[in-house]
């Protein structure tokens, strides 16, 4: 039971991580927050997604590429080039690299307005921090796991960032319905947006890209929406377009 609770909290905690911080804000910049919040933010999503951690900057950029060419062979991460979702992901990574390590070319209208934060993603991002979150994940499995089958579990956490990249992706570009006529091939797939914190309404985040809330019809419900909303009642962030 405690490596199944461990397993929610920590998909969970990354996921938000994920779509608040690096998506709704760093990539697109629907709320503004103070310096000090943003360092907060940073910091925890490298500690939500451990080994896994992706860089904000890159982030960004990649998925303002993706946006500005959804679905063609521009973009970094379609589902309509590829075979596999495993391939799309190669792919993705080598394209990440190349913007992490400044040897991707990135027009200027993607490589702006995003939080950096040097000292820290030169910790995050190495190796020795990725083994220290790994080494975490299987110590904890080691003192808690009752069955052998448990520690099937533990690639989740390695990649748990990427895995629900892939998942948002691949998923939200072949299966599901539209809400809109996008020009792209976005879909919401509903049924396992449970999982994904409203990540998955793609149609309707595509149709408007720095609309805060992913959900359209009465009958959809993104749950990152309500945080934001709180966030902003306590004052941590200031909605941009509400």
């Amino acid at each position: 039971m405690a490596v199944l609770i461990f397993l929610i909290l920590h998909w969970y905690l990354s996921l938000f991580g994920q779509t608040f911080f690096l998506h709704r804000y760093s990539a697109h910049k629907m709320f503004t927050m103070s310096r000090g919040w943003e360092k907060f933010f940073y910091v925890f999503s490298w500690v939500t997604q451990g080994s896994s951690y992706l860089n904000a900057r890159a982030y960004a950029i990649l998925h303002r590429m993706h946006h500005a060419y959804s679905d063609t062979e521009k973009d970094p991460h379609t589902p309509h080039f590829f075979k596999d979702v495993y391939h799309m992901m190669l792919h993705t990574h080598k394209i990440y690299k190349g913007v992490l390590n400044h040897t991707f070319p990135v027009e200027d209208k993607f490589d702006r307005n995003f939080p950096e934060y040097p000292r820290v993603d030169r910790i995050a991002s190495s190796w020795a921090s990725r083994l220290f979150f790994a080494g975490l994940y299987i110590t904890f499995y080691i003192v808690f796991a009752t069955h052998w089958w448990m520690f099937l579990l533990l690639p989740i956490h390695f990649l748990i960032g990427p895995i629900q990249g892939a998942i948002v992706n691949w998923a939200g570009h072949k299966y599901g319905y539209r809400n809109f006529d996008c020009p792209d091939k976005s879909r919401n797939t509903l049924f396992i947006d449970f999982l994904l914190m409203g990540e998955l309404f793609q149609n309707n985040h595509h149709q408007a890209g720095s609309r805060p809330n992913f959900a359209v019809k009465w009958w959809e419900i993104d749950p990152g929406y309500p945080i934001m909303l709180l966030f902003e009642k306590l004052g941590i962030i200031k909605m941009a377009r509400s």
